[in-house]
């Protein structure tokens, strides 16, 4: 309007247009005057809280600046992705600050309960300053914690446990938050409280807490409503929770909670509601926030869309009591009553000894007017002898010895319950087929665990000793390891459920914590780091803490690292230092590392309790288990008083028991694994050839050197074996073997050592060895040679200060050299610390030499076992089905009328392919498609439709099994003619399956079949649809794809000589190029994947996968490399690339030097290989096996392939050692795949120029 542009019609009159042309403002005002109510409320709340007894000043009065001042409400990094504060820190915090005591109040749980009254005891053991503990949790309390129809988290409420009372109750609300009121958080309601309300004082919280929350958000009245029930629950126990965080609304909460202080005379306690230590941890404490919420950090922090979850300042930190004190100084009473809630908490431990669960022995066995462990020493003893009648049918006086030694011991241990559930659940999971592992660990030193079967190796033939496992000069609970088939192991577990009750049985949580790599990649997808720089960064770090390597001099890193991992060290810190993205991913990283991310379950331990479980311990719930979880991690649960069982899976026992299985059934044969002859020859000459591929504990390329290197005789040569081999005692090997095979004199410093190491030919091997020889020699007893053994073990450099005088006097005395000792007990030194627990090595070598004898003996059979153990690993499958064909076994596709669910034997000795391995085809379909071919084989796709139960196999596994070969043998149709849709759409395959379907619901309804013998030959004969069949490749790529190899052939086998003589390295080796910086490599193979893409400047580039025999790459070509070679990147083309690899490019702005790159040299048809590269070909001829036959075969042979590239001969003598080269002048060769064929048809040894 002002610009007089406005319509001439907009108005009436032209006087209304002049009059709002004048006007400067668009409204007229009437008078009203604003006021600021915001400004108005802070200055009259200001009034209001200030009360009367408070002086004006700003200084802290001399009463408050005496009272002691303790935090009471902290979380810990066990509020998962919540807290950065570590446990350490928090005590050391307290303590740095004189702080009186401390509490810990994590969310929902008391996962860090232990590892904190542990921590302030270790620090009270040492310090003047002494901190009283105090266990509490923050729990969210809702309206009906079972209630999961809506999403309900409730109120945040600490409680504090005033002693262990209180605790027990606290474990009982928060196990039942896990068991029954999980969703979403764990939950409680006021109905526990009421249950388990003794012993406990209360916080009325944050401003998520019920009342500040009522203020905040309903009203007055409805809060002190709320207020009135905590207080008619709790009464002196409930105190109101103040805090300043500088947030507005704490202000105005805090108002009205000191003015129902007053009211109800609820005393009021000041707290800092602490997430972190140090008050610059802030940010990494909301990049912790970021990764639980899957947030970017640039996210602004609010509610709603386009917003994340985030604390509004940096004042969540763990303050000092002066920063407390000031911030309280209006409301003193706030800072004193802190001391009187206090006084109130009595100290206490929760370590204590272990209690077994109730072991119900027979009714002749238990003593009246004695405690129960009396009647089960009784109960031991007999069934220790009634085993040992089995185990030694002469038993001797030095047997009934051990054992009574070994029973004594046990019964001052005072757990000889242990071993009666041990065996009992142990001698169950024999009757239910599951196989048990002969033993693990010191365990196998036990006679008495011999004679109830518990192991299954004789320690006294051994020479183990039971004082590895029991010292019996201290007591100490027995921890015997039990290993079962992989497959067994649940029902040994559901075993020992139904006999304790799931109550008294859990599993045990474990904490995932970020290492160094994830935190740096965590931080980094928070930071928007982008992922190639996250990537390499994490790539930089070697096997170390962030922390540590920030920690340790240059100098320690170098004794630390290798010298390549010191340089990308170095470019670690020196990023760290850098004002940029990188820099603060590596700082914030540092802070983080260590937190915990998550929580799982243990693999293999459980806990058995005398009782209801929660009346011992905190419990949660896991996804992946049916079982309650403790929520004390491995580390502490024994500490806790709870029996650790371990439950171990082994992977060969289920190999063995495959083994035996497959036997009985190609052969008819019953084997007993544990009745294997000890001295079977063809089983060490396996071991003698270092054929131990799939060999348990044998298998490594470098214990296969090892074997051949020693050509082990006996078993003593295969527990040494598995002794040495392993870092520290490897290098004793070459000594080792040498001595047993004579070609290093084997000398002993005493002569009275000779019978202890005879066996391993003068070295000390084993743990035992040096037990034994300090009471031989010294005069040690069976517990100061236990102690001995800890001590050398475990360097513990004061007690061997304390037993070397021992060890020397004791050897005098007995009139050995003190010379001679000193070198013995030098040498113990040195070596002592690697020597290794023969027990275990005895027992896993028995393992080991079992599943020897069943290569050597039944190897198709043991190797189908072994494919089947790896089934769900393709690469494994790969490369044990390359150890068949070296073998010479075949391993054969699926088949309908041979496979079962797991690899097989047919009747040719070949290897069958398990259908399980095919994907989609799941175990009921090949139970059905087994159990219908009992009676006769399936002899066409109709038979087999019309005879399976089609609702267990379905159209995919169908699809999936024609894919994979499973239906080649039968009738002659091939794998296309199944998926021919014959012009209507419907494939073959899917009308046989509707055929088969509606043949049995004729069959199935009592009414004479639709489909007579004769219709359903003309329905064969009609619907069989002919058509081309696929291209070898083609059909090897559809088998790859339901199986994840090629079974029937490789799309290279028509390369090989290609590959073997003009490819220098296979692809799996391509890993880290950083190895083969300047290398020229020849790589080659079939394209499987192609994406040709286009750069931002829009310049051309592609990605390409390439796949040889042993894995695929993704390689990726620029610029003008791409332009020259584009044309051989086709999908399925077979080509071979030479390039070079180099240093990566150096980043101009920090000198730095990129990932290795690439320089590609030449690609080339893989088929015009031989043809292009070879230039000669050179004969090797050995002297002694020419004959003049041979050389006029080959010369008649070779007039085929008449060329032009050089023919020469290498003539050697191999007992003279010598060789002359002959150049073949008349006869030249054309080079070609076939003559290659038929000299290695010939057997004639060769290479190519």
């Amino acid at each position: 309007m002002r610009l007089n542009k406005l319509h001439p019609k907009a108005f009436a009159s032209m006087e209304q247009s002049d009059e709002l042309r004048q006007r400067t403002t668009p409204f007229e005002f009437i008078g009203l005057q604003h006021r600021n109510l915001k400004k108005a409320s802070k200055k009259f709340k200001k009034e209001v809280v200030v009360p009367a007894d408070q002086s004006p000043n700003n200084a802290v009065d001399g009463a408050l600046e005496r009272a002691d001042f303790s935090h009471l409400h902290n979380h810990s990094q066990f509020s998962v992705l919540q807290a950065t504060s570590k446990i350490n820190q928090l005590v050391e915090a307290a303590a740095s600050h004189k702080m009186g005591a401390v509490a810990l109040t994590d969310h929902a749980n008391l996962m860090g309960a232990f590892h904190f009254i542990k921590a302030v005891s270790a620090h009270n053991k040492t310090a003047e300053h002494k901190i009283k503990p105090i266990i509490g949790c923050e729990f969210y309390v809702c309206e009906d914690h079972k209630d999961k129809t809506r999403r309900d988290d409730g109120y945040q409420i600490v409680f504090l446990a005033k002693n262990k009372a209180g605790y027990h109750n606290l474990a009982k609300l928060t196990s039942a938050a896990y068991v029954s009121g999980f969703y979403y958080v764990p939950r409680i309601d006021k109905k526990l409280i009421e249950q388990y309300k003794d012993h406990l004082i209360v916080l009325t919280g944050n401003t998520y807490g019920e009342v500040p929350s009522k203020i905040l958000n309903i009203g007055d009245r409805q809060a002190e409503e709320a207020l009135q029930w905590w207080h008619e629950q709790f009464g002196e126990d409930l105190y109101i929770e103040l805090m300043r965080h500088h947030e507005e609304s704490e202000d105005r909460a805090n108002e009205v909670l000191i003015r129902f202080s007053r009211k109800y005379k609820i005393p009021l306690i000041a707290t800092n509601n602490t997430y972190y230590v140090h008050k610059e941890e802030a940010n990494a404490h909301d990049i912790l926030l970021c990764v639980k919420e899957g947030e970017k950090q640039a996210t602004p922090i609010g509610r709603g869309r386009g917003f994340r979850y985030g604390f509004p300042n940096q004042e969540y930190y763990f303050k000092s009591p002066e920063e407390m004190k000031l911030l309280f100084q209006d409301i003193p009473e706030a800072i004193k009553n802190i001391q009187n809630l206090v006084d109130k908490i009595e100290p206490f431990e929760l370590a204590r000894d272990v209690l077994l669960p109730k072991f119900d022995i027979p009714k002749d066995f238990q003593l009246a007017n004695h405690e129960g462990k009396e009647g089960e020493n009784k109960y031991l003893r007999h069934l220790t002898y009634e085993g040992a009648k089995e185990r030694y049918p002469d038993l001797t006086q030095e047997i009934r010895d051990r054992i009574d030694f070994e029973l004594d011991v046990i019964a001052n241990t005072g757990y000889p319950g242990y071993f009666l559930i041990v065996q009992d659940f142990i001698a169950a999971a024999r009757k239910m087929d599951v196989s048990v592992g002969p033993g693990r660990g010191s365990a196998a030193g036990s006679v008495v665990a011999y004679c109830l079967k518990i192991t299954n190796i004789d320690p006294i033939q051994y020479n183990l000793l039971f004082e590895r496992f029991l010292n019996p000069d201290r007591v100490s609970m027995p921890d015997i390891d039990i290993d079962f088939d992989d497959e067994g192991r649940g029902r040994v577990i559901d075993y020992v459920i139904e006999k304790y009750g799931s109550n008294q049985v859990a599993q045990i949580i474990t904490y995932g914590t970020m290492a160094a790599k994830s935190s740096i990649r965590d931080t980094a997808r928070v930071l928007d780091l982008p992922l190639g720089e996250a990537d390499r960064i994490a790539k930089l770090l070697p096997n170390m803490k962030l922390s540590k390597i920030f920690e340790l001099s240059d100098q320690d890193l170098k004794e630390h690292l290798r010298t390549e991992e010191v340089l990308r060290v170095n470019e670690i810190k020196n990023l760290a230092e850098e004002d940029s993205l990188s820099g603060e991913t590596i700082q914030q990283a540092k802070v983080l590392e260590g937190s915990l991310r998550n929580t799982g379950t243990h693999a293999c331990g459980v806990i058995i309790t005398p009782d209801d479980i929660t009346q011992f311990v905190p419990v949660a719930t896991a996804k992946d288990s049916d079982l309650f979880v403790t929520q004390f991690d491995n580390s502490v649960v024994e500490e806790a008083g709870l029996l650790k069982m371990d439950f171990l899976g082994l992977k060969t026992l289920t190999l063995i028991k495959d083994t035996v299985k497959l036997v009985k059934y190609k052969h008819n044969i019953d084997l007993d694994p544990d009745t294997f002859p000890l001295d079977d020859q063809k089983t060490y000459e396996l071991f003698q050839k270092g054929e131990t591929v799939g060999i348990f504990q044998y298998e490594s390329a470098g214990m296969q050197k090892y074997l051949k290197d020693l050509k082990p005789t006996v078993f003593g040569d295969l527990i040494a074996m598995n002794a040495l081999y392993r870092p520290g005692p490897l290098e004793y090997i070459p000594s080792f073997v040498d001595r047993k095979n004579g070609q290093e004199e084997i000398s002993y410093d005493l002569p009275d050592m000779a019978e202890f190491l005879e066996e391993t030919y003068g070295i000390t091997v084993y743990q035992e060895q040096v037990m034994l020889l300090s009471q031989k020699l010294a005069g040690f007893s069976k517990g100061d040679a236990d102690v001995l053994r800890k001590a050398m073990g475990k360097k513990i450099f004061a007690l061997l200060q304390k037993l070397k005088p021992q060890f020397i006097e004791g050897g005098k005395s007995k009139g050995h050299p003190e010379e001679v000792l000193e070198k013995i007990w030098k040498d113990w030194e040195a070596f002592a610390a690697y020597a290794f627990n023969k027990s275990h090595s005895t027992c896993y070598a028995w393992i080991g030499y079992q599943t020897a004898y069943l290569k050597a003996h039944y190897p198709a059979e043991y190797m189908a076992a072994v494919l089947s153990n790896n089934m769900n690993d393709i690469k494994q499958v790969t490369f044990f089905m390359e150890e068949c064909r070296r073998m010479g076994l075949k391993v054969l596709g699926p088949d309908v009328n041979e496979s079962f669910y797991k690899f097989t034997v047919n009747d040719e000795n070949a290897i069958r392919f398990g259908m399980g391995a095919i994907k989609g085809v799941g175990r009921g379909a090949v139970e059905t498609i087994i159990e219908h071919r009992k009676e006769h084989r399936y002899t066409s796709i109709f038979d087999l439709v019309k005879r399976i139960d089609l609702r267990s196999a379905n159209k995919k596994a169908f699809e999936n099994l024609v894919l994979a070969g499973g239906l080649d043998s039968i009738a002659s149709v091939h794998r296309a003619q199944y998926f021919n849709m014959d012009g209507d759409g419907v494939t073959f395959l899917e009308k046989a399956i509707r055929f088969g379907a509606k043949y049995q619901e004729n069959l199935n309804s009592a009414q004479t079949s639709l489909f007579s013998e004769a219709t359903n030959e003309t329905y064969q004969d009609l619907t069989i649809p002919n058509c081309e069949s696929w291209t070898n490749l083609i059909r090897l790529k559809k088998e790859k794809e339901v199986v994840g190899i090629y079974i029937s052939s490789h799309p290279l086998d028509d390369f090989n000589h290609e590959m073997q003589h003009f490819i220098n390295i296979s692809l799996n080796h391509l890993g880290d190029l950083n190895l083969l910086i300047n290398r020229e490599l020849n790589v080659g193979g079939i394209v499987n994947d192609v994406q040709h893409l286009e750069s931002r400047n829009g310049k051309g580039w592609a990605r390409f996968v390439l796949e040889d025999f042993t894995d695929q790459y993704e390689f990726r070509i620029f610029g003008e490399d791409y332009l020259k070679y584009r044309h051989f990147l086709v999908v399925n083309q077979f080509i071979r690339i030479r390039l070079m690899v180099k240093e990566g490019w150096v980043n101009r702005d920090t000198g730095k030097a990129g990932a290795p790159r690439m320089q590609f040299l030449h690609f080339e048809m893989l088929q015009n290989t031989i043809e292009t590269n070879a230039k000669k070909l050179t004969l090797q001829l050995d002297i002694h096996q020419l004959s003049e036959e041979q050389i006029l075969n080959l010369q008649e042979n070779l007039k085929v392939y008449k060329g032009d590239q050089s023919l020469y001969f290498n003539v050697y003598d191999s007992n003279k050692k010598v060789k002359l080269t002959l150049n073949s002048k008349k006869q030249k060769v054309k080079i070609t795949p076939d003559l290659l064929d038929f000299l290695d048809e010939a057997q004639w040894q060769y290479k190519l120029n």
